[in-house]
């Protein structure tokens, strides 16, 4: 089989998941699978490729692997906290998600943004090989080759990250979709009206705070850790940008797999800002607040409901 556009095509969603989750940016995975599709056709003069879906997984790993070395150096010079970019879909009618058998099938491959902020912290080596071992389950004979190692480091690779990935308390997100509703509603009752006692009750002693404004929205330069720290600073973000009622829009959505909260924030001159808020849930509480409120990783937000609103 060569290089053909018709066989590469239904490989493109695949390819994308696999991108996105090393990457953690829409357009940069969108970049990969481009670079695998020129490389695809190249392939196509020169000779048999066996199994495709194969081949391309691994060209589109090596070709994110080089992409999140050179990521690295530029993420040093970025202003703030680096946030992933957040995979944003409207709730079905029914307001669950996962609630179809064909829709709960396709989120198997699913990656929390929980998860996706941990990754970060992973050397590029690790993540490659967590993302292809642990979420898309390829043997670790294939994945030696995209790492230009041996299968035993690849193995090793893949299980430094593992433990990485439990170790950090930022990946603490076990919740299912009742849990996650019951704690993200009583998280943001508290938010929206100030109470500080009821944020405590929800938040982890160690819950972490991290807002992503690129420089260009503001946001907390630093993370915010600790329950009493994060109660204050979120009480009064939201005593600032729900004044006047009606001020903030806020609806739930599916963020990556899990619930999450779309906001458009009416600034007095008019000026509106978008954003998400995605919480982390573990034992009933809230392990992490991640805002994500730079303008270049929201190009794919739905437009807010005003029927489904939060807060009327």
């Amino acid at each position: 089989m060569t290089g053909d556009g018709q066989e590469f095509e239904p490989h493109r969603d695949h390819l994308t998941a696999v991108a996105y989750r090393m990457l953690g940016s829409r357009a940069d995975a969108e970049d990969a699978v481009q670079e695998a599709w020129l490389r695809w056709h190249s392939a196509g003069d020169g000779g048999e490729i066996r199994d495709p879906r194969a081949w391309l997984t691994t060209v589109t790993a090596r070709i994110c692997l080089d992409q999140l070395r050179s990521a690295r150096r530029r993420r040093e010079a970025y202003v703030g906290q680096w946030l992933p970019e957040p995979l944003v879909e409207r709730l079905p009618a029914t307001g669950e998600l996962g609630t179809d058998p064909a829709d709960r099938a396709t989120r198997t491959e699913q990656v929390s943004y929980a998860l996706l902020v941990v990754l970060e912290r992973l050397s590029p080596e690790q993540r490659v090989a967590f993302v292809l071992r642990d979420v898309f389950g390829l043997p670790f004979g294939e994945i030696a080759p995209v790492l230009g190692t041996t299968e035993p480091a690849a193995r090793q690779l893949a299980s430094r990250a593992r433990r990485a990935v439990q170790v950090d308390g930022g990946a603490r997100h076990t919740a299912g979709p009742a849990e996650q509703r019951r704690v993200l509603s009583a998280f943001l009752t508290a938010a929206n009206t100030g109470d500080i006692d009821g944020l405590l009750a929800v938040l982890a002693p160690d819950v972490v705070v991290i807002g992503d404004g690129g420089g260009v929205v503001p946001s907390a330069p630093r993370p915010i850790e600790g329950a009493v720290p994060a109660a204050r600073f979120l009480a009064g973000l939201f005593r600032r940008y729900g004044r006047p009622a009606g001020a903030l829009h806020a609806e739930l959505v599916g963020v990556n797999g899990d619930l999450g909260v779309l906001v458009e924030i009416e600034q007095p001159d008019g000026r509106r800002i978008r954003g998400t808020v995605v919480v982390s849930v573990a034992g009933g509480r809230v392990t992490g607040v991640y805002n994500q409120v730079n303008p270049a990783k929201l190009s794919g937000l739905p437009e807010p409901d005003p029927e489904r609103a939060l807060f009327r």
